[in-house]
């Protein structure tokens, strides 16, 4: 069912499959986004009409967690952690290289489709930092050549 553009109906059938959950939001959102790449604005009202949620409660969940995207990603995801370990030991000016080279601001993805650059607000690689996820490889101690090598060897 991976496509970017869902009707309603695969919508709501992904919202009937996890409405037997206990507090189906989170499942529901994985599972939009799981299948189309992202949870398109024409779900949010589908899913607060079945858990009687107002819109705006649904929003907020999806805002709050930064995993879930508006858009589809490019072909390769490349996240950078934004947390203070990281960015004491040098993410902002990574972040920015990477951004400049790439001509994006966060969340975006190159004209092409092929990069999509995320903030991550953590990954666990504090000892390691400035941290970085190339297509879901973790990279401690990261720079913007090496962040660079890595998208070369995955294209």
């Amino acid at each position: 069912m991976r496509h970017s553009n869902p009707t309603p109906d695969e919508v709501r059938a992904l919202i009937d499959a996890e409405l037997h959950r206990e507090g189906p939001l989170l499942p529901i959102l994985h599972a939009i986004q799981h299948a189309f790449d992202h949870v398109p604005e024409m779900a949010l009202p589908l899913i607060a009409e079945a858990l009687n949620l107002t819109r705006a409660e649904v929003h907020g969940v999806m805002s709050f967690y930064h995993d879930f995207r508006k858009a589809p990603a490019g072909r390769h995801v490349v996240k950078i952690c934004r947390a203070e370990a990281c960015q004491s030991m040098g993410a902002n000016a990574l972040s920015q290289a990477v951004l400049d080279k790439l001509g994006l601001d966060w969340g975006g993805t190159t004209p092409d489709g092929s990069v999509t650059v995320e903030p991550v607000y953590c990954l666990g690689l504090c000892a390691c930092a400035p941290a970085a996820m190339v297509d879901g490889k973790l990279i401690g101690r990261a720079d913007a050549a090496r962040l660079a090598a890595e998208l070369e060897g995955a294209a």
